[in-house]
């Protein structure tokens, strides 16, 4: 399975491509939804992924929970995400289910409080 679907890295980058604007134009970015959700259905590791950077589209910016208590949000790379196994060797998998209806910032609260995310 692919990490994104062509919809979903259009939008991600999208978001990336409007927030690099809004930076370079001296405005607060804005808080998007998660576009995806990926995860290790063996390792307790999930990252919510809001945007691309627009001039280095293999780094996705969200929140990363890899499975110890301390979700944060940062960039991680699509790449080693796509190159991680799990303990018994299973590839990171897309939620299919997922929709994300809030704020990136409001799962990362709800994901500080709980110590994982809970999406």
């Amino acid at each position: 399975m692919k990490l994104l679907t062509k919809d979903q890295h259009a939008q991600l980058l999208k978001n990336g491509q409007i927030n690099a604007q809004r930076q370079m134009d001296g405005l607060d970015t804005i808080d998007h939804p998660p576009v995806v959700k990926l995860f290790t259905p063996d390792a307790n590791c999930t990252w919510l992924l809001s945007e691309l950077d627009p001039e280095e589209t293999d780094i996705a910016f969200g929140l990363c929970d890899l499975g110890f208590g301390t979700p944060e949000m940062g960039s991680v790379r699509l790449s080693e995400i796509a190159s991680l196994r799990g303990r018994l060797g299973l590839p990171v998998e897309r939620d299919l289910h997922f929709t994300g209806s809030k704020p990136l910032s409001v799962y990362a609260e709800e994901a500080r409080i709980a110590e994982h995310i809970k999406a």
